[in-house]
């Protein structure tokens, strides 16, 4: 199984698989997978050219809704799409090309944050993302 088993569970979720939708989560299937909407878009057109922007930008929200697939946003750039939502993970940022990887350090980070720097929060998740130069762009 690949880290992102996405159409496993929105079958069974009992999501209905049009066409339209399928292409969308097939696009959006396997590891590391870190598209825009344009990009979703664009190899979802390959699959099935009469799908329209909107079927594609109203498929996105209601993954998201869903909570079967994450928006990732870093730096400014576009929203991008995470197929990985149900496993923990932080992310890896090209700082030049703003590539993306899937990371699984050690530790959990949670409870790294010392209770004098919690505020009072009762906190519930932590979002890393670190930052570097991919091989492409070193």
């Amino acid at each position: 199984m690949t880290m992102s088993d996405l159409l496993e569970r929105l079958r069974g979720r009992g999501w209905r698989m049009t066409a339209q939708r399928r292409v969308v989560a097939e696009v959006l299937d396997g590891e590391h997978i870190h598209l825009t909407a344009d990009e979703v878009l664009a190899r979802a057109t390959t699959r099935l050219p009469e799908i329209s922007r909107a079927t594609v930008y109203n498929t996105l929200g209601e993954l998201v809704s869903l909570g079967e697939v994450t928006e990732v946003t870093t730096d400014g750039r576009a929203k991008r799409y995470d197929p990985n939502a149900h496993r923990p993970h932080h992310h890896l940022v090209c700082s030049r090309c703003g590539a993306i990887r899937d990371v699984h350090p050690d530790g959990d980070p949670l409870a790294d944050l010392p209770a004098s720097e919690r505020f009072g929060f009762a906190v519930s998740g932590v979002e890393m993302t670190y930052r570097g130069v991919c091989p492409d762009c070193a």
